[in-house]
């Protein structure tokens, strides 16, 4: 935790970057090892040195910080993705490889299972607005990686895209629950955790891979604002 310092508030661009990036640089280091919804806004300020007020000064709430992660890392694990993916590699090679690099970025799932019940219900328009374009972006991207590797048309990679994230964001939790809910689960025999996880999660894309490839998709997204809850 940083040391707590005499806030001046920025006036200058520069100034506003970097009290930004104080906060954002806190936030990540806050989810080393926590799930986001542990973390709270007075975690944020006191990892960043600052009061709460003075967070809010840079982001419209603790949920805007945590999309922002969200963009970044989202961003991130595509260009993972465009760095390894083959041309028509096959739908079971092509789910691998999107399982392997998710599995390998626990906050960014994280980030997926918070975001459409938890962080985009606390955020104000211009926030909203600019995230959901950005997530639509990425839904494109990840349609034109996943169209050369499957193959799938346009409107069948978009789909698969977006169930993806939906997956994820619900599998996630699923897997990775509180102590009181793996003891019940493992009196059950349901051992859940990361390893279910990734299997699960592999066993789903490939499925989903191969319909979406078979029967194809609905008519293709033609506005930002349509992209459901999930991205």
């Amino acid at each position: 935790m940083s040391e707590a310092v005499p806030f001046q508030r920025a006036r200058r661009p520069e100034q506003v970057e970097a009290r930004r990036a104080a906060i954002f640089a806190a936030a990540r280091e806050t989810l080393s090892g926590r799930s986001v919804r542990a973390v709270t806004l007075r975690d944020l300020a006191e990892g960043a040195g600052v009061a709460k007020s003075h967070v809010l000064r840079y982001f419209d709430s603790r949920e805007a910080v945590f999309l922002e992660l969200l963009i970044e890392d989202w961003a991130a694990w595509l260009d993972a993705v465009a760095a390894r993916i083959e041309a028509d590699a096959g739908p079971r090679r092509l789910a691998a490889l999107l399982v392997e690099t998710l599995a390998a970025r626990p906050v960014l799932c994280d980030l997926f299972a918070a975001m459409s019940a938890e962080l985009e219900a606390n955020v104000a328009l211009p926030t909203a607005r600019a995230f959901k374009r950005r997530a639509y972006g990425y839904n494109t991207r990840l349609a034109e990686l996943a169209g050369a590797a499957a193959p799938l048309t346009q409107a069948a990679g978009i789909a698969f895209a977006r169930a993806l994230v939906a997956t994820v964001a619900g599998l996630w939790p699923f897997a990775n629950p509180n102590e009181i809910v793996a003891t019940a689960s493992a009196e059950l025999g349901n051992r859940l955790g990361p390893n279910r996880f990734e299997a699960e999660l592999r066993g789903i894309v490939t499925a989903l891979l191969i319909g979406f490839g078979a029967h194809g998709a609905g008519d293709p997204i033609s506005d930002p604002g349509d992209a459901p809850a999930t991205g």
